[in-house]
């Protein structure tokens, strides 16, 4: 612990336990009042009152959107990661290659509500709705013009509440810890959760009117946003109104998170392609690629370039290289790098979500048309620009075409966190059953994958007086 009391000349520093016995005794010989020079300040508890200004208010406003980073696509090395990580392996785009017990879980579907990386990340995603709903009231009261930070906090919110539908059971806790006095949420349903965040991100969408870059920026993702909240009710044909009608959101449209070395990690290369703990998700599975993994899409296998992966070649330049567990073959991608920006919503995004919205419509001519010129000239994805692929062909189905609009989705939102709330919809949309939908067979790790489609709010969240367990554990 560093002393903060300065050395005198001429005179010896007192050790901590006596500084404690002095300040305590001065407290005393002085009838009850405290010598102010011997007053010691904690930099690291701020005060509510500390906030209360125009530079609190932005100091507010920086912390949200760092909580916003941390809950998506930022690193770690303690081990945790966001359910944009973790919700991927629960479905089919990684799989685990570390000495976890609880990726283990998660890649088997068989989570236990102690889990510690469910923990964290149910907790960094309550964490950025605590810290939007601080910032909120702090920057309508001291910098009441700036509408495009107002309008970014309540999209940040409505991230949150988007990302905590998509990824966890029915009976989840909106709490709130902004103010003094902790308000403990009950239980909700996904559906009444996504009700939630639309609402929120239509507040985001109705305060950010500016023509400047930042209220375009941040409209154009709450759109985005709002759309898939829109998607997780099953209104798709509100969600293509939101993203498109007479004033379309663009394709180059990107809400970035940006990374740098001195303040975090890309999370989706250092968990991957740094730490080794997890791998590209495949159809087959083992090192010896005996194993089918039935209803999981061949991220790794298929070589499509929108996510380019390949096995790691150890040290000496001929083996295989083994990940974090010493056991499983390293298969890498190289959309992410440490530094990488990552979009949190985009114009592919909305483009996508158009797709749906014309497929449900009965319009498969138009899906094929957004989709075959999305594959026509594809955006860059991370660090890739993927070359121009061949026309998709009409699969003459119902049923064919929903899979092929999810496939295609699969693969040009990977790792993105969309994808298990994508296979949630399959099932609760779409008339699909988990057994068609989600991973099973076999597991290379021992036994076969369980019947989890999703993550359970933690069992931490029973301190909440007004929570037990999820309501069910249904799609």
């Amino acid at each position: 612990m560093n002393n903060r009391f300065p050395a005198r000349r001429g005179s010896a520093r007192l050790p901590f336990l006596a500084v404690a016995a002095v300040m305590g005794t001065a407290a005393i010989g002085c009838g009850g009042g405290t010598d102010t020079l011997l007053e010691a300040v904690d930099p690291d508890i701020i005060n509510p009152t500390d906030v209360q200004s125009a530079d609190g208010a932005v100091a507010l406003y920086n912390g949200a959107l760092k909580r916003l980073r941390d809950a998506s696509a930022a690193g770690s090395t303690n081990g945790n990661e966001s359910t944009w990580l973790f919700g991927g392996l629960l479905a089919d785009e990684w799989s685990t290659s570390s000495t976890f017990v609880q990726n283990d879980e998660g890649d088997e579907r068989s989570i236990q509500t102690n889990n510690s990386t469910v923990t964290f990340a149910f907790r960094t995603l309550a964490r950025v709705r605590t810290s939007a709903n601080q910032a909120i009231p702090a920057l309508k009261q001291y910098r009441p013009t700036e509408t495009s930070r107002i309008a970014e906090m309540y999209m940040t919110r409505g991230f949150a509440e988007l990302q905590m539908a998509s990824d966890f059971c029915n009976g989840i806790p909106l709490s709130d810890a902004s103010s003094t006095d902790i308000a403990y949420g009950k239980p909700l349903t996904v559906l009444e959760v996504f009700t939630i965040a639309a609402a929120s991100l239509d507040t985001a969408i109705n305060t950010a009117t500016g023509t400047d870059a930042q209220s375009v920026s941040v409209r154009n993702a709450a759109r985005v946003l709002k759309a898939r909240a829109q998607l997780g009710l099953g209104q798709i044909a509100e969600a293509g109104a939101t993203v498109g009608g007479a004033s379309p959101v663009p394709l180059t449209a990107s809400y970035d998170l940006t990374f740098a070395q001195g303040s975090g990690d890309n999370g989706l290369w250092s968990q991957a392609a740094s730490q080794l703990r997890y791998t590209i998700g495949d159809s087959v599975e083992g090192n010896g690629r005996n194993l089918l993994v039935k209803n999981a899409i061949p991220f790794f296998s298929s070589r499509d370039p929108r996510v380019p992966s390949t096995y790691s070649i150890a040290a000496n330049g001929k083996d295989t290289a083994k990940a974090q567990d010493g056991k499983t073959y390293v298969r890498t991608t190289t959309l992410w790098k440490q530094t990488t920006t990552v979009s949190l919503a985009n114009g592919l995004d909305a483009q996508l979500i158009l797709a749906e919205a014309r497929l449900k419509a009965g319009d498969a001519a138009g899906m094929l048309s957004i989709l075959n010129a999305l594959r026509a000239s594809p955006p860059k994805i991370g660090e890739v620009q993927p070359a121009a692929l061949p026309p998709l062909a009409d699969p003459g189905t119902t049923e064919g075409r929903v899979d092929l609009l999810f496939r295609e989705k699969a693969f040009w939102t990977f790792s993105r966190g969309q994808r298990l709330g994508d296979l949630r919809r399959l099932v609760r949309n779409y008339g699909r059953t988990p057994a068609n939908t989600f991973p099973i067979g076999e597991h290379y790790r021992g036994g076969n994958y369980g019947p989890d489609v999703n993550l359970p709010v933690p069992q931490d969240e029973q301190n909440n007086p007004n929570f037990n367990a999820c309501l069910d554990r249904n799609a």
